[in-house]
């Protein structure tokens, strides 16, 4: 694993490959998954079983993913409703100064490549995120939707 920082607080499953320039800590990865090159997940995050991270995919801070999920190129989560750089009394902001909202990707789920993922927005099981939407809502299980913001397409019929 050249070329990653694989943090010692890590947890990662069995058979976990891990491609290059990857930056990983406080994180716990399943069995089986595949994380791709430049691919950032922060501290809290978690990515079930069987999953595949593309390449330049952030996932911050309060995201859990669930086994069998498919996470596209360039997939950005976000876990603040309200962003700010700066606290009150003008300094800086800390871990104290804001809330982690927590977004829920459930199991067998798929989002596409450039999709925003709002936080605090659960994509439900089986349901299909287009390219480059932008979800502000969650998603109903076993439904498609795509756009900015993210409509409904129509439902998926389970196998």
């Amino acid at each position: 694993m050249e070329f990653c920082r694989i943090a010692p607080d890590v947890k990662l499953g069995r058979d976990v490959k891990v491609f290059a320039f990857v930056n990983l800590y406080g994180c716990t990865i399943g069995d089986n998954t595949k994380v791709g090159t430049f691919v950032e997940i922060q501290k809290n995050a978690v990515v079930g079983k069987n999953c595949k991270i593309s390449s330049h995919t952030f996932i911050c801070e309060g995201v859990t993913i669930e086994d069998d999920v498919f996470i596209g190129h360039n997939v950005t989560f976000i876990n603040d409703l309200y962003p700010r750089s700066t606290a009150e009394g003008g300094g800086l902001q800390t871990e104290a100064d804001w809330k982690v909202v927590p977004t829920f990707i459930r199991r067998g789920a798929s989002v596409g490549s450039s999709a925003t993922i709002l936080a605090g927005v659960t994509v439900g099981e089986g349901a299909i995120v287009g390219a480059g939407s932008v979800v502000t809502r969650d998603v109903a299980p076993w439904t498609i939707v795509a756009g900015n913001p993210a409509r409904v397409l129509r439902a998926i019929e389970k196998k």
